[in-house]
């Protein structure tokens, strides 16, 4: 009687199964990670979706949109740009208005009325006024538990950044138009004793030239003075938050006085590495940007979507100038006005939410017209192309993303 012999796999047999599972896996992999870049990209675009209903509700409630800066000031105040835990300047974002309409009634609570609690557990001394301090977390802000709070509903599940030194971070910033003066966007309520924001000091009058979006440094904005039509203007952009990379789109570069004339002009100095032009240079491969108002540091406060709270166009807005993903390049003295354009993690572009409501999804490839435009006067025509008459609310630009 002959014995069975069992046989089993040989080596090589089993090096080719091996490799063949290892195939599959680094097929599957990619599709696994875009799957669920999908579904990340899409949870973001219905976050949008409902900062886009809050905002609508908003208007039906009080028949204008929330102000871009806005809150309370004391007329004994030294100045507008020692900030202060008595009052918050007026210089609250309008994300402040919509926590109630964006089911974040618990936090407004928390805001609008005084406190004395601190994020280390201890007691406030004197209390917390209602409607918060100064919104920029120094100074022992950074203990004012709604300023550090953050809240999912204003995040980007593709955005990894998290934790200090930011306080609650944003990924929603508000459309502000296409184009710019330093002052009128960081003007204070008053520079120092009796200059008063509206009458003394004549930048209200400047930024009415200048201020073109659907939403305006203190001043209130209804649905009717969106002449070029809801569907056409840009309401608020997708923005990536600072993660301390020296990233050409978060951290703030403020070395050039000359950005107003030419908002492509820290790309022209040379400031971006040319070996990895996601980036600043840092003086490893070409020098380090230096100038007048210097780079900020990796993950200071005042870098892109750092404070959700504070209605500086660097936390909390964004413009029409530059298309989506380009640098983050500034005023010598201002975090207010430059080239501070969308972006995201998404490959490809950024979603921005219209006026109506819609959200849609722009990409880095969007016609942007002269990129070295100087500045851009009421009435003018946007000389950002596509991407900067969408940014506009009454040029009588119906520019539509569907043409």
């Amino acid at each position: 009687m002959k014995r069975r012999i069992s046989s089993g796999f040989t080596l090589v047999e089993l090096l080719v199964v091996i490799a063949i599972i290892g195939v599959l896996v680094g097929l599957l992999l990619p599709a696994v990670q875009a799957a669920r870049e999908a579904a990340r990209r899409m949870s973001c675009s219905n976050n949008f979706k409902q900062i886009g209903l809050a905002m609508h509700n908003y208007h039906s409630a009080y028949d204008q949109l929330p102000r871009y800066s806005t809150g309370t000031w004391r007329d004994d105040a030294p100045d507008a740009w020692t900030p202060q835990n008595t009052h918050n300047s007026g210089s609250l974002s309008a994300m402040a208005g919509l926590l109630p309409f964006m089911e974040q009634q618990a936090l407004w609570q928390m805001i609008s009325n005084p406190s004395v609690q601190r994020v280390d557990g201890g007691t406030q001394s004197p209390p917390w006024p209602a409607m918060g301090p100064a919104p920029r977390i120094n100074g022992g802000r950074d203990q004012y538990i709604p300023w550090m709070t953050e809240t999912p509903a204003m995040r980007c599940p593709s955005d990894p950044g998290v934790g200090l030194p930011a306080g609650g971070r944003t990924n929603y910033a508000f459309c502000l138009g296409d184009a710019f003066q330093g002052t009128p966007f960081t003007r204070p309520i008053r520079w120092s004793g009796p200059n008063p924001f509206d009458v003394i000091s004549g930048s209200k009058q400047t930024q009415g030239r200048y201020a073109r979006g659907m939403f305006t440094h203190r001043t209130d904005r209804k649905f009717r003075d969106v002449l070029d039509g809801l569907a056409n203007t840009i309401a608020m952009g997708e923005i990536t938050t600072d993660l301390g990379d020296n990233d050409k789109r978060t951290t703030l570069n403020r070395t050039l006085d000359t950005v107003e004339s030419n908002v492509s002009i820290c790309a022209e100095t040379g400031h971006i590495d040319p070996q990895r032009p996601s980036f600043w240079c840092d003086g490893v491969d070409c020098p380090a940007p230096s100038g007048p108002g210097a780079m900020h540091s990796p993950n200071d406060i005042y870098n892109r979507g750092m404070m959700w709270m504070i209605a500086l166009p660097t936390s909390t807005g964004m413009f029409t100038n530059l298309p989506p993903n380009s640098e983050l390049c500034v005023d010598r003295w201002t975090e207010g006005g430059g080239a501070i354009t969308a972006s995201s993690r998404h490959q490809g572009g950024a979603h921005v939410l219209m006026g109506d409501g819609a959200v849609r999804f722009i990409t880095e490839s969007i016609e942007a017209g002269n990129k070295q435009a100087g500045p851009v006067n009421a009435g003018q025509r946007s000389p950002y192309g596509v991407w900067g008459g969408l940014g506009t609310r009454g040029n009588k630009e119906t520019v539509s993303l569907d043409q």
